[in-house]
């Protein structure tokens, strides 16, 4: 474990590839266009799945404005958080949040880059490192999730991860979605904690 509050990892043995190192840290700008190619270069029929209409994506030197600012904004400033996940060093996927009320609540978000990254059980790990950093990071009450209501993935590790389901409804989430139907899930910092350290 890095002392610094937004690091961590842990090491885990996959029968396929032996002993791997998973680590989250902050964002830096050479993770930049691996998050801007991850949108601009994806299937747009894998982005439709997930519930972002790729017609409505930014240019990459939009993000790359958008991203610098955060580096460069305090905590208390940031309008978004982006956590970088690393298998052994290499940068495979993001989580993030937005709509940040300091000291209160967030949106979270979840994205593995690599189609062979998915699906193998890793993304229940990061995601919860980075929730714990979230909470840390932002002194936050609760965290939303809001996944497309038809993308099983996220909505099953929500679940799991003890987020508990609010409501379903059709809203336009984020700039760069279309109108969908969601699941609104909420997880609270005392269930984290109980969740994570349950004798809290």
């Amino acid at each position: 474990m890095h002392d610094d509050p937004a690091y961590s990892s842990i090491h885990i043995y996959n029968e396929d590839a032996g002993f791997l190192k998973l680590s989250v840290r902050k964002l830096l700008v050479s993770d930049i266009p691996k998050i801007s190619d991850y949108f601009l270069r994806s299937d747009p029929k894998f982005l439709f799945n997930i519930g972002i209409d790729h017609k409505k994506l930014p240019f990459k030197e939009e993000f790359y404005g958008f991203l610098m600012k955060e580096i460069d904004s305090s905590s208390r400033q940031k309008q978004s958080c982006h956590i970088i996940w690393e298998i052994n060093g290499t940068p495979i996927g993001h989580s993030s949040i937005n709509k940040i009320v300091y000291g209160n609540e967030a949106y979270l978000h979840l994205h593995i880059w690599n189609p062979e990254r998915r699906y193998n059980g890793n993304g229940t790990l990061f995601i919860k490192a980075s929730i714990t950093l979230f909470f840390k990071m932002f002194n936050l009450k609760k965290l939303f999730c809001e996944p497309y209501a038809l993308n099983q993935m996220p909505n099953k590790i929500l679940n799991k991860l003890g987020f508990e389901f609010v409501k379903y409804y059709e809203t336009t989430p984020e700039l760069i979605n279309y109108h969908q139907a969601v699941n609104q899930w909420v997880l609270t910092i005392g269930k984290w904690l109980h969740k994570t350290h349950p004798y809290y």
